[in-house]
């Protein structure tokens, strides 16, 4: 069964994304999509999205994508600023212009957040200051009508894998290039990988996972 290999929340680590780049060759996967957040961190934004721009991997959307082609320069976070600072005119706009929603075969969907938002956690909620993971209730609210049969999503950071009923299955795969931040929009939080390394995981089909 071919495999997908899933990559999401670089921000601008090229460094990672090599590192997972050489580990999905290695892997002899062939196919690979992009959850979105590209470029938006304290690195190498420029020298990211150049080659993400060369490996043109089907992409979607991220919130921090879609602040670099909106917000104004002076209102922006220091992350953001560094990367609108360094991108050509071209790339920003072309990070705009990623797709909120990318359908993969009949089977796949591909997401930054939750279908609801792309600055919306899917799989979590925040509890004491920290991402937990949330309960199926709420879960099956913010999934909506979603009928797909995988669901690609991002955005916490955080590797994991649902079972959101027995027709769904709902894959983070965990952020390439940040292991953890603090976001201060009430409610202010913290997201932890656990794990300095660089993550992806790679779904095969809708029936199993390698990796």
């Amino acid at each position: 069964m071919p495999k997908l290999a899933i990559i999401a929340d670089v921000h601008g680590n090229i460094c990672a994304l090599q590192a997972v780049l050489a580990d999905i060759k290695a892997r002899e996967i062939n196919d690979v999509v992009n959850l979105g957040d590209c470029v938006s961190g304290p690195l190498w934004p420029r020298e990211t999205m150049d080659l993400l721009q060369r490996l043109e991997l089907p992409s979607v959307r991220g919130n921090h994508d879609r602040w670099l082609g909106e917000a104004e320069r002076a209102g922006m976070g220091a992350c953001d600023a560094l990367a609108f600072d360094r991108l050509t005119s071209a790339q920003i706009a072309a990070l705009a212009a990623l797709p909120p929603r990318l359908k993969l075969g009949s089977e796949i969907v591909a997401i930054h957040g939750s279908p609801r938002s792309n600055v919306e956690y899917l799989l979590e909620d925040v509890v004491d200051g920290r991402l937990w993971p949330t309960d199926p209730g709420r879960l099956r609210e913010r999934l909506g009508a979603t009928t797909a049969a995988v669901l690609l999503c991002a955005h916490s950071l955080q590797a994991r894998i649902v079972n959101a009923h027995a027709n769904l299955l709902v894959i983070n795969p965990g952020s390439v290039g940040c292991p953890g931040y603090l976001d201060l929009t009430p409610p202010a939080h913290v997201s932890e990988a656990g794990s300095p390394r660089a993550l992806r995981r790679a779904a095969a089909g809708r029936t199993g996972m390698a990796g």
